[in-house]
């Protein structure tokens, strides 16, 4: 019997999309792996403590100036839950401060206190340097090197 020949033939478009948001997760996951290691070592600081300190760094006097919870808590793409026992932890170490929002009771606003920033700027280059690291260590994998580039144009742009 003859050989077949075997040829090239693209995956179905729902499985092709299924590779790609797992190539898509696998750089998240190892970018997140590198810097939490590179950020525990050096700052005793998670990923994630460092995400809320770095979003609410950014806030400011004025309309749309701060966040309350469940903003910060889309910010860092957390829940609601996860995001208050974080903001707990920082609070309890000293990094961030509640307070309530003067136009709407309800509301509760978060600072981040002097200690929080001088943390935050202290831990900023390891988290860069890291992030860095990751993403030339994915470069490397072919089926992550697309998606490497994609990010790099993205920084481009801002």
């Amino acid at each position: 019997m003859p050989e077949k020949a075997h040829s090239a033939v693209a995956p179905p478009a729902g499985q092709a999309l299924a590779q790609g948001w797992c190539a898509l997760s696998s750089l998240h996951g190892r970018i997140e792996t590198h810097i939490e290691r590179a950020l525990q070592a050096g700052h005793d600081l998670s990923v994630r403590e460092f995400s809320v300190l770095n979003v609410l760094s950014g806030q400011h006097d004025g309309d749309g100036g701060h966040l309350q919870m469940k903003q910060l808590a889309d910010s860092v793409v957390l829940s609601q839950s996860a995001t208050t026992r974080l903001v707990t932890r920082l609070e309890d170490r000293g990094l961030l401060s509640r307070y309530i929002c003067p136009s709407d009771r309800r509301g509760i606003y978060t600072n981040v206190s002097d200690d929080g920033l001088k943390l935050l700027e202290e831990a900023r280059p390891t988290h860069d340097a890291a992030l860095r690291e990751a993403l030339a260590d994915a470069a490397r994998r072919p089926e992550l090197a697309p998606l490497v580039a994609a990010v790099e144009r993205l920084t481009a742009t801002y």
